[in-house]
């Protein structure tokens, strides 16, 4: 049983190397937050994001089955599991933009997370009441990490909290050391990675960092996933400049292939605007394609009915085919109603992100080897 230290007065201070590259990663996230229409790119990075940090817990969903989860289709639980995610963490991220990143806002983002799971929704937005490890089977035995027992939890976080008010630390560091104490409490029964991964965000969001964008660093984690849980491993064991420097690494990656992202999409609109939805009910839903991977029938037709449109509700089924044929939009349900569609030239690439962010990963682990 593991059961960590006090950290929030604890001091750290980076060796010149680290923290050079502390304000490198800084510096990558600011141009990402200051990318035109980071709003909208905002919400396609966060999508990525929700599906790699999900496959870092072995769950397994692509776009495609997000997109049925938002239509209410339960033919994937995990894409189901990652909708929710993807809300509840948001809402935690905005609530640290207000300065509100304590114990009833993390609370109220795990039950958010956890209220639809059918084994853990009854335990969603408390802290756990039972002793829980991490691998090793049915018992404790061979587990790689039994956190403290139950009746600590609650002084832990109090703790970790505290160390979250202060200001005094470099952010991507105390971004990185919150994570790793947060993961090593294991506070609930469920959902501590995607929650944890989620605070990441949450301190870069409190501390000014970021004022719309969220780095999707579990693109990162979930192509170095065994380094990953090594560095947590490693953490509880007092090693901490090593895992530091690798999260301010992934922020800096995913940050400045976030800009190339940003401007090839733009590019992606500028040629659907000028062909296929240059005008009408085509330009009306093109537009909503700016801001998501996925167009639901139920957000088509509120934005063909909206009165700025001055367009009829009918024109529905006509402009969504039109853009089917042209290859913009591809169907992912076949019923009849409560219909959905994602864009294929939006949706490769974020896959391409996701592909250079891995091949950067790659390269790097190479020359480590070398």
């Amino acid at each position: 049983m593991s059961v960590p230290p006090s950290i929030a007065g604890a001091r750290w201070e980076p060796d010149e190397g680290t923290e050079a590259l502390l304000d490198r990663s800084l510096d990558a996230l600011s141009a990402l937050d200051r990318t035109d229409g980071a709003g909208p790119l905002h919400r396609l990075l966060a999508r990525t994001d929700a599906v790699a940090t999900s496959r870092i817990e072995h769950e397994s969903a692509g776009v495609d089955d997000v997109a049925r989860a938002l239509v209410g289709s339960r033919a994937n639980p995990s894409a189901s599991a990652m909708v929710h995610a993807g809300d509840a963490l948001e809402r935690l991220v905005a609530d640290a933009g207000d300065d509100r990143l304590d114990e009833t806002t993390l609370l109220d983002a795990h039950r958010r997370l956890m209220r639809h799971d059918p084994v853990d929704g009854r335990y969603a937005g408390r802290y756990r009441a039972v002793q829980n490890w991490i691998g090793g089977g049915r018992t404790p035995r061979d587990a790689d990490h039994v956190p403290p027992p139950p009746e600590l939890v609650p002084a832990l976080m109090a703790d970790l909290f505290a160390f979250l008010e202060r200001d005094d630390l470099h952010p991507v560091a105390q971004a990185a050391i919150a994570h790793a104490q947060f993961e090593s409490i294991h506070p609930f029964t469920d959902g501590n990675g995607r929650t944890g991964r989620a605070l990441v965000a949450a301190v870069l969001r409190r501390r000014g960092c970021t004022r719309t964008v969220s780095a999707p660093v579990a693109t990162v984690l979930v192509a170095e996933r065994d380094r990953y849980f090594a560095h947590l491993a490693r953490y509880r064991d007092g090693a901490v400049d090593g895992w530091v420097r690798d999260l301010a690494i992934a922020v800096g990656t995913v940050s400045d292939e976030g800009v190339v992202t940003g401007l090839l999409l733009d590019e992606v609109a500028r040629d659907r605007a000028a062909t296929t939805c240059a005008t009408g009910p085509h330009a009306v839903l093109g537009r909503a394609l700016e801001q998501d991977a996925v167009l639901t029938e139920e957000h088509a037709a509120d934005l063909l009915e909206d009165p700025r449109a001055d367009l009829p509700p009918a024109v529905l089924d006509d402009t969504v085919a039109d853009l089917c044929r042209a290859g913009v939009l591809r169907p992912v349900t076949t019923r009849r109603s409560r219909r959905a569609w994602v864009a294929p030239a939006v949706v490769a690439e974020l896959d391409a992100f996701t592909e250079r962010v891995r091949d950067g990963v790659e390269a790097r682990a190479r020359r480590v080897a070398g």
